[in-house]
């Protein structure tokens, strides 16, 4: 079974945790969310949403995970690319040969990390030109994949991208399995 860890912060983007973990738990996924407290407490997204995640960073950042999924939004990117931990853990992870993977702002925390150099990468539209990346190639793709590294542009585009991590860590078929329940035309 493939583990999964999604980080969230602070104001993260409802959409895009959930439908990560939603999808990869439909794909049979072993999914554990986490939040960035000492101890599992509820979070705030950014429209208002309140999630209890299963565990706090802390309880879970010496695990093996086959991929570090980084939901956005705003303030929740700022929060994770402001915590060591969270840098670390990116880092360990794509150094390892784990796969990595940020949505809509936070790509702007793989760039901190130090993680997408030479790398093509996608994000909401100004996060990652924002900060001068020159070795980095921005696309305007819904979902780029680079090595091990995910990236995708927002709300929008969270169902593809939950889709995409599916099909790079479970397979084609697995996907279109899942896929299939969701009766997207």
């Amino acid at each position: 079974m493939k583990k999964v860890l999604v980080i969230l912060a602070e104001g993260f983007e409802e959409l895009e945790a959930v439908t990560v973990i939603d999808l990869c738990r439909r794909a049979g996924f072993g999914v554990t969310s986490c939040g960035l407290d000492l101890l599992p407490q509820p979070i705030k997204a950014s429209r208002g949403m309140v999630i209890v995640p299963d565990a706090a960073l802390d309880q879970v950042r010496d695990e093996n995970f086959d991929i570090v999924v980084l939901p956005g939004g705003q303030p929740g990117s700022d929060n994770l690319r402001a915590d060591p931990r969270v840098l670390d853990l990116i880092r360990r992870q794509h150094q390892s040969g784990g796969w990595v993977a940020a949505i809509c702002a936070a790509p702007m925390v793989l760039a901190a990390a130090g993680v997408l150099g030479g790398a093509e990468a996608t994000a909401y539209p100004g996060c990652l030109e924002s900060m001068n990346l020159s070795d980095t190639e921005i696309r305007e793709e819904a979902v780029v994949v680079a090595g091990k590294i995910i990236t995708s542009r927002g709300p929008g585009t969270a169902m593809d991208f939950a889709l995409r991590i599916i099909s790079e860590s479970g397979g084609t078929e697995l996907t279109a399995k899942v896929e299939s329940g969701l009766q997207r035309c």
